[in-house]
């Protein structure tokens, strides 16, 4: 049996099929609700699709964890344009593509493991770190606005803006040292993070992403899939004879995942004496376009990462970059 779920903040909708058979299913997005609709199916060889939603996952990993059935969480983008050209939207149609997307590729997604408990906390704060930094940048954006009108009021408004981007800016702090904390008291996630902060140009920031993006190192631990997931890999683009262009990465990508190696990869050019470094003046000396060369240089980055967790190391200043 397979079984698609579409995931929203409130509510479930299950599309159950076996054979020719299916059947949907709308319940609220609690743990009894879940329960209770997995328990005719306890004894039965089961697949189960869900989507990478974030925090709206919780209620459905804290079930499935103590059940037998085999798990795959893909990602969003993935399953929507397997689907091709299609019309219209619901949660119930979304439940059954779902369905339909792990029927044909569940043999080429890795299944799902729990998370550790340490990882879910990271992966919370790292959330809310991101909607505090989201209010912050909306704020930041409306004192510019107001800034242009010159009136008495419009200062006060501001002064208050201020007050609440300060505020934030606290909370923020608050975050990142809960964050901190949850890695030091896991040895796991400590030794990753050690293991990626030696990188020339890794901060704490990017080893964060590195960790959630990975579901610490549990999925996408292919170099060239990660890339690929990070928008980082170039793709030909040809046809026939007219329709040809040059290798360019795709826009269908993990845009923050992007945005942290692109500051990884700035910081690291601008470190004396290490690989990078020299990497980048020595293409650029070729007559390489400098944003190509910033690109391969995001992508390099991947292929060390993983490779200094595969191999439990940590960065030497003596490998090789062709």
């Amino acid at each position: 049996m397979y079984i698609g779920i579409d995931i929203s903040k409130e509510t479930l909708d299950f599309c159950f099929k076996e054979g020719s058979q299916k059947k949907f299913l709308h319940i609220a997005n609690k743990p009894s609700e879940i329960k209770k609709a997995f328990k005719p199916y306890k004894d039965k060889e089961v697949i189960v699709c869900i989507e990478n939603t974030g925090k709206y996952n919780y209620h459905l990993y804290q079930v499935l964890k103590h059940l037998p059935f085999e798990t795959y969480v893909c990602n969003p983008q993935q399953i929507k344009y397997s689907m091709g050209f299609v019309r219209g939207k619901n949660d119930k149609v979304d439940a059954e593509r779902i369905c339909n997307y792990i029927i044909k590729n569940h043999s080429e997604e890795r299944p799902w493991k729990p998370a550790s408990e340490a990882l879910d906390d990271l992966k919370v704060l790292m959330s809310e770190r991101r909607s505090l930094i989201t209010n912050r940048k909306r704020i930041k954006a409306q004192i510019k606005e107001l800034s242009i009108i010159k009136s008495s009021k419009t200062k006060k408004v501001i002064r208050l803006k201020i007050a609440d981007i300060k505020y934030l800016n606290k909370r923020i702090s608050q975050i990142e040292e809960m964050i901190r904390e949850v890695i030091k008291e896991d040895q796991e996630l400590s030794d990753n993070f050690k293991r990626l902060t030696s990188i020339p140009g890794v901060g704490e920031i990017t080893a964060w992403y590195f960790i959630i993006k990975t579901n610490g190192f549990t999925r996408l631990t292919n170099p060239r899939k990660l890339g690929s997931y990070a928008g980082v890999v170039p793709y030909q683009y040809n046809s026939g004879t007219s329709v040809v262009s040059k290798a360019r990465v795709s826009k269908k990508a993990d845009k923050e995942l992007k945005t942290v190696l692109q500051m990884a990869a700035m910081r690291a050019i601008r470190l004396e004496n290490n690989d990078f470094e020299k990497y980048y003046k020595r293409k650029l000396g070729e007559g390489k376009n400098p944003m190509s060369v910033l690109n391969a240089i995001r992508n390099k980055i991947i292929h060390v990462a993983l490779a200094l967790i595969n191999n439990k190391t940590f960065y030497q200043n003596r490998l090789v970059l062709s």
